[in-house]
């Protein structure tokens, strides 16, 4: 007997669904013939359903033969800015059922073109829905089907990608972006639902005899279903409805194990056709008795309103009248954790609840509901105006995790990559747990919760940057500041002055020669400098510390005269004599003869590099900085 399995997620996804299921209201609101710009779906039997319920396509290009006041709905795949302006200047009743998915890339490449981003888009730039999304970056994308670049890529890019995208297609995109592109933004738009029923046909096809993908020929996202199941089972077919199934198909007994999936546009009932057709029109079992859940009085995602009939240890029991089975909203679905116990307090038997429906049923055959919903819709709602208006946000960090912190608002997930948590690398996560942050949203999609990120690095550098500005704006040449110095370098340190970096360049340390840094500074030193350059456009700032002195020499005459005793220090010894520093800057030579009555042969045969010695001043030539003194004379 044959073995019939439909994959996970088959038939119609989200975004189609609301699709249809909108066109049919507005119809019957109106009570009139109305249009769809363009197949509102990729499904013949679906248009042809539609026209009977006086619902008809009409392209772009003949939209002229509409009168004033028509209605037309943009489909699942979305258009162009300037297709919706040119549809309103007609005076169009313009509904736009969009896919939700598809209006968040959309929205993402419109905000993300304006910051001077050049949008790539993963798909096929002549299917709708891209055409569309380039509608809202005015149309100057690069659009590459497969990941690959011809064209020399600019330093900011933002990618995204068509909902029904292969997953490998984008990792390959990503991958021959990161080499080239100073600065990206990626962001995985491919549809959950797409990626789950891709997942799932490439696992069945791989266990399976033979694999039957039904859709419309000219969907994109079945064709992708075709051509994965394909690239597992040679006997993988694609029929549009149970007409197009083979007889030898259906006859064939070495297929015991036969797959089916479906495209996002293929209805229940055609695939529930096929399946039929398969079982010999027999009572159908498991596969098909599940998909029957479908017809049911409730769908997720319905609200219901019934009776608490009991609370246990963990979960409210409801009743739902006119239905066969009770429904529960678990505890953890009744609200956020911070608010359970105040609200099993205010509830009890007899109440009026409202929840969604979340499960069918569970394994007491319960209807399992949410109330949690309902709050994180309100959260959602306000967390989109948040990051539409690109406002700061207050959350509590509830987990550290290896790629980053967790954290929720009202029941809904936030996460904190690692890399924006703070200007600076963050080792401990962990010691964050508990702690409130404020941050701002840098992605959102109330479609894919797991999409919401924040990052609080965005505030910190934000805060430095205006630090910066108000430091810069302040700042004059020959200002004298404190500095804290932060870091060295073989040419000098960098110190830090209200928030800016500036450079002690080494021979602006000390008058004295000095080899490095660490000879006179210490990391964490709050040290007195001089401003002696800055460049507020390149924000580069010269600095100086032996500039708060005079230069030695111009005043040598004034502390020394010839024939004077000095006490000086040996800093450097050569064949000729030896040089002793009398304080930093002014150094003196003793002539190999002025060293020692003895005859020598080199000054390191009397004298060592930091020996104190007492010299008498025989010269001084304060133009040309040179002093001439003696040590033998001072015996």
């Amino acid at each position: 007997m044959k073995k019939i399995t439909l994959a996970e997620n088959a038939g119609f996804c989200f975004g189609v669904q609301r699709a249809v299921e909108e066109a049919i209201k507005i119809q019957k609101q109106y009570s009139k013939k109305i249009y769809t710009l363009g197949p509102l779906i990729h499904n013949n039997d679906v248009v042809k359903f539609l026209e009977e319920n006086n619902i008809y396509s009409v392209e772009f290009e003949n939209i002229d033969m509409l009168k004033e006041g028509d209605v037309i709905v943009i489909r699942s795949h979305g258009v162009g800015i300037e297709v919706i302006e040119s549809l309103k200047a007609r005076n169009l009743i313009v509904v736009n059922a969009t896919c939700p998915y598809v209006t968040n890339i959309q929205k993402k490449v419109n905000k993300y073109s304006s910051l001077g981003y050049k949008i790539v888009i993963l798909g096929d730039k002549k299917h709708p829905e891209v055409v569309g999304i380039n509608g809202w970056c005015n149309n100057d994308a690069i659009v590459t089907n497969n990941g690959e670049f011809d064209e020399e890529l600019p330093k900011k890019v933002c990618a995204v990608s068509q909902t029904t995208e292969k997953e490998a297609n984008w990792q390959n995109t990503i991958n021959n972006l990161t080499p080239h592109v100073k600065e990206l933004l990626s962001f995985n738009t491919i549809c959950s639902a797409t990626e789950v029923r891709q997942k799932s046909i490439d696992e069945l096809s791989k266990v399976s005899d033979a694999v039957i993908v039904v859709g419309g020929k000219n969907s994109s996202n079945t064709t992708k279903l075709y051509e994965i199941a394909k690239n597992n089972c040679i006997n993988t077919i694609h029929i549009e409805n149970v007409n197009e199934l083979p007889k030898e198909f259906i006859e064939n007994e070495s297929f015991e194990k036969i797959g089916i999936t479906a495209g996002a546009s293929t209805p229940d009932w055609i695939i529930k056709e096929v399946i039929d057709k398969l079982e010999g029109n027999k009572k159908m079992e498991n596969q098909l008795e599940l998909m029957n859940e479908m017809d049911r009085r409730f769908r997720i995602g319905d609200e219901v309103e019934g009776e608490i009939l009991s609370i246990t240890n963990d979960v409210v029991v409801i009743s739902l009248v006119g239905y066969k089975s009770d429904g529960v909203i678990p505890f953890k679905e009744l609200t956020s954790a911070e608010k359970l116990e105040e609200v099993l307090n205010n509830i009890k038997v007899g109440d009026t609840i409202k929840a969604k429906v979340i499960k069918l049923k569970n394994e007491d055959n319960y209807v399992v509901l949410s109330r949690l919903e309902f709050e994180k819709e309100e959260a959602l709602g306000y967390l989109e105006k948040v990051y539409e208006n690109n406002e700061e946000l207050t959350i509590k960090v509830t987990a550290a995790k290896e790629k980053g912190l967790v954290a929720y608002y009202n029941g809904v997930r936030i996460f904190i990559p690692s890399s924006q948590i703070d200007i600076k690398y963050v080792e401990d996560k962990e010691s964050l747990v508990g702690t409130e942050m404020t941050v701002k949203l840098i992605d959102f999609s109330k479609e894919n919760l797991s999409k919401i990120v924040a990052s609080r690095k965005t505030l910190l550098e934000e805060a430095k940057a205006k630090k910066e500005n108000i430091t810069w704006d302040s700042l004059q040449v020959g200002d004298i500041v404190k500095a804290e110095i932060k870091r060295f370098t073989n040419f000098g340190a960098f110190a830090e002055v209200y928030g800016v970096d500036g450079l002690i360049h080494l021979s602006q340390i000390s008058w004295s020669h000095i080899k490095s840094c660490e000879e006179v500074l210490k990391i964490g030193q709050i040290v007195d400098v001089k401003i002696i350059n800055l460049d507020k456009d390149a924000k580069k700032l010269s600095l100086s510390i032996k500039e708060l002195t005079p230069e030695p020499w111009s005043v040598v005459d004034e502390k020394y005269s010839e024939g004077s005793a000095v006490l000086g220090k040996v800093v450097r010894i050569n064949d000729f004599g030896a040089f002793v520093e009398l304080e930093p800057g002014i150094d003196g030579l003793v002539h190999i003869s002025k060293i020692s009555h003895d005859h020598i042969k080199h000054p390191s045969e009397v004298l060592s590099i930091g020996e104190e010695v007492k010299c008498i001043i025989l010269s001084i030539d304060k133009e040309n900085k040179k002093i001439a003194l003696s040590i033998k004379d001072a015996e």
